[in-house]
């Protein structure tokens, strides 16, 4: 691996590299914090999804490319004279330190629970009024949900047993039946939100990231659809003139894959 040195140099070379394309590259002197704002989320993404795919050579990648975003917004803050690259290190470094008393103070902590619990009791005394504060407003809805309840958990509002959970899931998925039975499509989404939330929350019990699950089944099932289409295909029969029987052979083929 590389030295400190090293890395430090090849930071570096991308700081000045950034220089030159902010002077003479056309498309990079127009750029604004506004404009890079939706590059930025996709660029997240897609790291996301070299994560869990495994594929280390992507993740290398996608690292550099959202590397290459935080420098374009401390450029663009450095002109402005609000901030510049040091300002942005130093201040998540300060955070940090501020934030880990149990390394850089005298607190002591037994487990990573205290440890989370005095992160959020700290990010109180700051100034914060609500420890929901720091849930970003545009996350995904089922992203923001984990957040949500890993938050509350932090201040101690949360469960005791993992039972006590999945009883309010069954009784979420009551509510939200006897709601489809009622016809009131108001109640019934409001219901199946709290069916979700509540299988969010059991999901975090039980150590399950809810968001790598839908998505890890999200590529399962196109993975299996496009062998369906393929097979379909090589029939030589349009898809939708097929039977669900004859769908289901083809399915039950790529579910053994």
């Amino acid at each position: 691996m590389n030295t400190r040195q090293q890395q430090l140099d090849a930071f570096n070379r991308l700081l000045d590299i950034m220089d030159d394309l902010r002077e003479k590259c056309p498309w990079d002197k127009k750029q604004t914090l506004q404009s890079l704002r939706h590059l930025t989320i996709e660029e997240t993404y897609e790291l996301g999804d070299a994560i869990l795919d495994n594929d280390l050579p992507e993740i290398k990648k996608e690292l550099g490319d959202l590397l290459l975003h935080l420098v374009f917004y401390a450029k663009i803050g450095s002109e402005t004279g609000d901030f510049d690259i040091a300002d942005v290190a130093n201040s998540i470094s300060d955070k940090l330190i501020h934030r880990h008393p149990h390394i850089y103070g005298d607190v002591v902590v037994e487990n990573e629970e205290q440890v989370k619990q005095n992160w959020e009791k700290l990010k109180l005394k700051e100034g914060k009024t609500s420890v929901l504060e720091g849930v970003p407003k545009s996350l995904p809805a089922l992203v923001k949900a984990s957040r949500i309840q890993d938050k509350a958990k932090g201040v101690g509002f949360d469960w005791e047993m993992p039972e006590q959970v999945w009883e309010k899931v069954q009784e979420e998925l009551q509510e939200f039946h006897d709601e489809v039975k009622a016809g009131d499509k108001d109640k019934t989404e409001a219901e199946f939100g709290d069916v979700l939330f509540s299988l969010i929350n059991y999901a975090r019990f039980l150590d399950i990231n809810p968001e790598d699950a839908l998505e890890r089944t999200n590529k399962k099932f196109i993975k299996r659809f496009m062998y369906l289409e393929s097979k379909a295909s090589e029939l030589g029969k349009p898809l939708a003139d097929m039977t669900l029987a004859e769908m289901d052979v083809f399915w039950n083929e790529a579910k053994k894959l």
